[in-house]
C-alpha cells in the first residue's frame, strides 16, 4: 500500500511539474546569441580592450564590490535593501561635479535637473537609474548623468522613479513614460518650451526600463503622431529578458562580483519556475514585452547603442537584444569589453574602461544627434584622472 502511494504522488508529481513547464515555456531565443566573436566587419557587435588585463583601477573595484557583497551577506529583507539603498545613494557623496542639480516635479514624478555651464536646455537626455527596481536614484547615479549632459552638450533628467517592493514593478514603467511626455515639453528654463534633441539612457534595469520606452513610443506613436520619439538611447549592460534564462546567467554568476550575490542561486532554478515567480512577484507576465524588451517587435527603432561586459551575466541580454533588433531591421549596435564589472561605466573617471565606454557613447551620440559642445574627456579617454586608493562601490 504505501509503496502504491508513493509511486501515485511520484506519477502526480512529475505530471504537475510538466504541466507547469509547458503552460510557462517561453519562446526560444537563442538563434540571437550570435557568434563567439565579432569579425572585422560585423555591423552589430564592436569588441573593446582586446586582450589587455583588466586595469589596476578596475581590479580595485572588483575587490571593494567583493567585500561589499561580504557585508551584505548576513541580511536579509528590508534590511538588506535598506542597506543597499543606503550604500548606493552614499557612494559617491561628497565628489564635486561640474554641474547644477536642480529638483523638479515632472507631471507627479520627482527628479533632478543636471544643468552644466553653457548646457542648451533644448537638447535633452532622460536618465533612467539602474538598481534592480530596488534601490538607486537621481544621487547615486550623478557620475553618469553629469557625463551625459557633458557628452550631449544639453541637460539631463534624471528622475526618480518608484521601487519595489513598495511599489508595484509596473509604477517604474509608468513613471518613464510620464517623465518622458513632460520633459518632451518642459525644460529647466520654462514650462511648455519643446526640445531640440531628445535621447534616453539607463544602466541595467534602467536600461531595461530604456529599451521598454523607445518600443512603447514606437507603438504609441501610431495613435499620438505628436508624441516624441527619442532621437538615440543608450543601455548600459541592460536587463532585457526578465524571464532570466540566457545561457551568461549561469555561466558567469561566479565571476559577477556585483550580479552575482544577488542573482546567483536565482538564475540555476529551473526556467519555468522563474517565470513563474517573476510573474507572482511583479504581477505581470516576464515572456511580454513590457518587462522583456528582446521579446517584443524590435522593427522601427530609433538608433540604439548597447554596451556590456562579457564577464558580466547580462552579457547575452544585450548580445541577443542587438542581432534580435538589427534582424528586424533596427539601428542597433553592441559594444563590449571583456574584464569590466556590471554597469562600469557609473565608475568614471577612475576606470579607464568606463571613460573608454563613455568615449564611443560619445562619438555615437555626436553621429546620431550632434551635440552643441563637446566633452573633453569623451574624445580623449587618458585625460581623465586614474585616484589612486580603493574606489566607492555602488551596487
Amino acid at each position: 500500500m504505501l509503496i502504491d502511494i508513493l509511486l501515485v504522488l511520484a506519477v502526480g508529481g512529475a505530471a504537475a511539474w510538466g504541466l507547469a513547464a509547458w503552460v510557462y515555456r517561453a519562446e526560444d531565443l537563442s538563434a540571437f546569441d550570435g557568434p563567439p566573436e565579432p569579425t572585422a566587419a560585423d555591423p552589430v557587435w564592436q569588441r573593446f580592450g582586446g586582450d589587455a588585463p583588466p586595469s589596476p583601477a578596475l581590479l580595485a573595484v572588483q575587490a571593494s564590490l567583493a567585500q561589499l557583497g561580504q557585508r551584505m551577506a548576513g541580511l536579509q529583507g528590508k534590511a538588506r535593501v535598506a542597506a543597499l539603498r543606503q550604500h548606493i545613494d552614499g557612494a559617491f557623496a561628497g565628489r564635486p561635479f561640474d554641474a547644477r542639480f536642480v529638483p523638479v516635479d515632472c507631471d507627479g514624478v520627482p527628479g533632478e535637473w543636471v544643468i552644466p555651464p553653457g548646457a542648451d536646455p533644448r537638447r535633452r537626455t532622460l536618465y533612467l537609474h539602474g538598481g534592480g527596481f530596488l534601490i538607486g536614484s537621481p544621487l547615486s547615479h550623478r557620475t553618469l548623468t553629469t557625463r551625459f549632459a557633458a557628452l550631449t552638450g544639453g541637460v539631463v533628467l534624471a528622475i526618480d522613479y518608484r521601487l519595489m517592493p513598495e511599489h508595484p514593478r509596473r509604477a517604474s514603467i509608468e513613471d518613464s513614460r510620464r517623465a518622458w511626455r513632460w520633459l518632451s515639453a518642459n525644460g529647466p528654463d520654462a514650462a511648455g518650451v519643446p526640445a531640440d534633441r531628445l535621447v534616453v539612457a539607463g544602466d541595467s534595469a534602467g536600461g531595461n526600463l530604456t529599451l521598454a520606452l523607445i518600443a512603447w513610443l514606437r507603438d504609441q506613436r501610431r495613435s499620438d503622431p505628436a508624441l516624441r520619439q527619442a532621437d538615440a538611447a543608450v543601455a548600459l549592460s541592460p536587463l532585457t529578458d526578465s524571464c532570466l534564462v540566457a545561457p551568461s546567467l549561469r555561466r558567469h554568476r561566479r565571476r559577477d562580483v556585483l550580479l552575482g550575490p544577488m542573482l546567483g542561486r536565482l538564475v540555476v532554478l529551473p526556467r519555468w519556475l522563474l517565470i513563474a515567480s517573476t510573474r507572482v512577484v511583479t504581477g505581470i507576465d516576464p515572456r511580454g514585452p513590457l518587462l522583456s524588451p528582446l521579446r517584443d517587435d524590435l522593427a522601427g527603432l530609433p538608433p540604439v547603442l548597447l554596451q556590456a561586459s562579457e564577464s558580466e551575466m547580462l552579457f547575452d541580454d544585450a548580445r541577443r537584444y542587438a542581432h534580435r533588433a538589427r534582424a528586424a531591421g533596427s539601428p542597433v549596435r553592441l559594444q563590449t569589453w571583456r574584464h569590466p564589472v556590471h554597469a562600469w561605466p557609473i565608475f568614471n573617471p577612475e576606470l579607464p574602461e568606463a571613460n573608454e565606454a563613455l568615449a564611443q557613447i560619445g562619438r555615437f551620440l555626436a553621429e546620431v544627434a550632434p551635440p552643441a559642445c563637446a566633452d573633453p574627456q569623451a574624445s580623449d579617454p587618458g585625460k581623465a584622472p586614474v585616484p589612486a586608493g580603493v574606489l566607492p562601490s555602488p551596487a
